[in-house]
């Protein structure tokens, strides 16, 4: 039996074969090797493209959201409000400033945190809220820029899944205070290993950041902080550069197969993907419903068709956060979506006869 696998990443590398093994190249034959010209050269490019100001590459996606909440002057005592439905990094950036997460209900059509639920997790220690656009689809930004004006927090977007993706016409990249990036492999835009940065139109903030990856230093062997060593490495920001000017084309693939997933599936009984009228996705991962998922996801593994779960435990049931005593039950549409979501395969590199046996696998199962 055939199988469709989730993602096929060689399938990347082999489309840019010729222009990646260049670009690492090189970099090999510069004989620079950490910071420098490349890396400077991706950093513009990426914030042409998301339309900011500034660009800071860093060693990967958590360490931009660590990074970021520490430039913001996040430290002990502070709260900042995250999505109770996220992938756990999220909420370890948060911790790693000594801050606590406070996490607040997705909406349940898109998943992604609820603008009207946020006000009221708001108390005097708050300093950041930090939205995700999960799954590639941008978070309703408006509200959210409203409220935190109105009590002066700052907003850091975590748009690790978000690569290109725009909200009412503008790319996501420069709407909040910064904007926290992963390059993971498989990332709409990603590296042959972790990778990450930050956006922001602030250029205090991106100054900071810049001191804070190198060891707290701007001019070598003199540290002005107590910094990380989080350097986005050269050879990284090549390939990057490399995958970023297909990226547009890589998205829009994505896009025609979420297309024709959501007509043929729209009479499956499967919770398929709400977009608003505002929100353009660039489809990360196209997440259905199923009220017996495990089964569900059991019978297309028997058919060939591989699958995954994004996210199975909650960051608030993880071993991890049983310190803040979050009871089961305290946060039920984030452990409902635990219990009842599905990845199905989709990316660049899937073939439209792949998507239709995916889909005819989905309606027999």
């Amino acid at each position: 039996m055939s199988v469709v696998p989730f993602l096929d990443l060689r399938a990347a590398y082999l489309e840019l074969k010729a222009e990646i093994d260049a670009a690492v190249a090189r970099v090999l034959d510069s004989g620079w090797y950490i910071l420098g010209q490349e890396l400077e050269a991706f950093e513009a490019e990426y914030a042409a493209y998301c339309g900011a100001q500034h660009c800071v590459g860093v060693a990967n996606g958590l360490d931009a959201l660590h990074l970021a909440l520490l430039a913001m002057e996040v430290g002990p005592g502070d709260e900042v409000i995250v999505p109770s439905n996220t992938y756990i990094a999220t909420w370890l950036a948060v911790s790693q400033c000594g801050a606590v997460p406070v996490p607040v209900e997705p909406d349940l059509a898109t998943y992604n945190i609820d603008p009207q639920r946020i006000e009221a997790a708001i108390t005097p220690r708050t300093k950041v809220i930090l939205p995700v656009h999960l799954y590639g689809q941008p978070v309703d930004l408006d509200p959210i820029l409203a409220i935190a004006q109105r009590h002066g927090l700052r907003v850091l977007e975590d748009a690790a899944q978000a690569h290109g993706a725009r909200y009412k016409g503008q790319r996501i990249g420069a709407h909040g205070d910064a904007v926290a990036w992963s390059f993971y492999p498989g990332k709409n835009l990603g590296a042959m290993g972790d990778a990450g940065a930050v956006t922001t139109n602030d250029p205090e903030l991106a100054d900071r950041i810049r001191v804070l990856r190198n060891y707290g230093s701007r001019v070598k062997y003199v540290n002005e902080l107590q910094g990380w060593n989080s350097r986005l490495d050269p050879l990284q920001a090549a390939i990057l550069r490399v995958k970023l000017t297909h990226l547009d084309e890589w998205n829009e693939r994505r896009r025609k197969l979420a297309a024709l997933y959501l007509r043929e599936l729209s009479n499956s009984g499967l919770g398929l993907p709400h977009v608003p009228d505002w929100a353009e996705p660039v489809w990360h991962l196209f997440v259905v419903r199923h009220p017996r998922r495990d089964d569900f996801q059991q019978r297309l593994a028997q058919a060939g068709i591989q699958t995954l779960i994004h996210y199975p435990i909650p960051p608030h049931g993880q071993a991890a956060y049983a310190g803040l005593g979050i009871a089961p039950g305290t946060l039920p549409i984030a452990e409902r979506l635990a219990a009842e979501v599905l990845s199905l395969p989709i990316g660049p590199h899937l073939s439209d006869s792949d998507a239709l046996t995916i889909v005819g696998a989905v309606k027999k199962c």
